[in-house]
């Protein structure tokens, strides 16, 4: 027996009776990374994609949100998300997902489709194939690159420093330590539009998440309301369907976003959209700012135990 699934059909048939579930995830990598040993790859995907098929009945987002509004979502219900639109989501997450038969919604920031790369995989590359024992990032401080330990610090660290500048001041910092570095980048890590099309065509759902990926709560309203519709626009026209699922960018209520942009996706025709915000959505939910969280422990029995307290959060 399940003990697991038992749990959750427990759970789920009176504390956290009526909440939706939905897991968040960003790359899945075809192997693990040397220096983030615990971010999702290929095995790791693969793992957790069996545990919520035995523990969940999961379904496509757009359905979910309704169901949720509405009142009638199923008794341990779940949905998978993925956010920026890497590559490795169509190339290595979604044969897993098609394996296991199960579906998800991808998020496209559109301005980096077809060879374009986000401002913090420029910071992770650049550390990580920098040659020197010590970065010097000029007035962001200076970096001891001695081991993986040490790199793995310094990335978070200079995430953590250019994170909430102005887009335009954050990729001027991301390039200058790209520079600094030495390193030559031409790894394409973002998907072209043919992937996005191919989770499309395989069942998968299609989300925006804006142009350039901006913190929203940062951004002038009008640039904001633009980043937002014109991804909406993107998507519409590459797939030739509504597009009507949105993901806040970073996502965090009141930091990363704010009211006026919960009413920008509104009056913009979005039905359901997403945020970081840990914790599973119940009756009366805002549909346009639904909760999603995704355990990190390796473990069935951890795994599985962390997201039922997130269920009851």
């Amino acid at each position: 027996m399940d003990f697991m699934r038992l749990g959750f059909q427990l759970l789920c048939a009176s504390a956290a009776r009526g909440r939706l579930s939905i897991l968040i995830f960003h790359r899945v990598l075809p192997r693990q990374d040397e220096i983030f040993p615990d971010d999702v790859h290929a095995q790791r995907f693969d793992q957790i994609c069996t545990w919520l098929k035995q523990w969940f009945e999961v379904l496509p987002l757009d359905q979910a949100g309704k169901m949720l509004a509405e009142g009638r979502l199923p008794t341990r219900a779940c949905c998978i998300t993925f956010d920026d639109g890497y590559a490795d989501n169509h190339e290595v997450a979604l044969p897993i997902l098609q394996k296991h038969g199960l579906t998800a919604t991808f998020f496209i920031a559109t301005g980096f489709l077809g060879g374009g790369r986000m401002w913090n995989d420029t910071v992770i590359e650049s550390v990580r194939h920098c040659r020197q024992q010590e970065l010097d990032f000029g007035a962001h401080g200076r970096y001891a690159l001695t081991d993986l330990a040490a790199r793995r610090a310094a990335i978070e660290a200079i995430i953590g420093k250019i994170k909430y500048l102005p887009v335009a001041e954050r990729l001027a910092a991301s390039n200058e330590l790209l520079e600094r570095s030495g390193v030559q980048l031409g790894e394409h890590l973002m998907m072209g539009t043919d992937g996005v099309r191919g989770l499309r065509d395989a069942g998968m759902q299609i989300g925006a998440h804006t142009v350039s990926h901006p913190i929203l709560a940062r951004t002038e309203s009008q640039i904001a309301r633009q980043e937002i519709l014109d991804s909406k626009r993107y998507l519409e026209d590459l797939l030739a369907q509504d597009c009507s699922l949105f993901a806040y960018p970073n996502g965090k209520p009141g930091r990363d976003y704010l009211p006026e942009h919960v009413d920008m996706v509104r009056e913009l025709g979005f039905k359901t959209a997403v945020s970081t915000s840990w914790g599973a959505s119940g009756a009366g939910a805002d549909p346009l700012q639904l909760q999603r969280f995704t355990p990190w422990d390796q473990g069935k029995g951890a795994f599985g135990l962390r997201l039922m307290r997130n269920l009851l959060a």
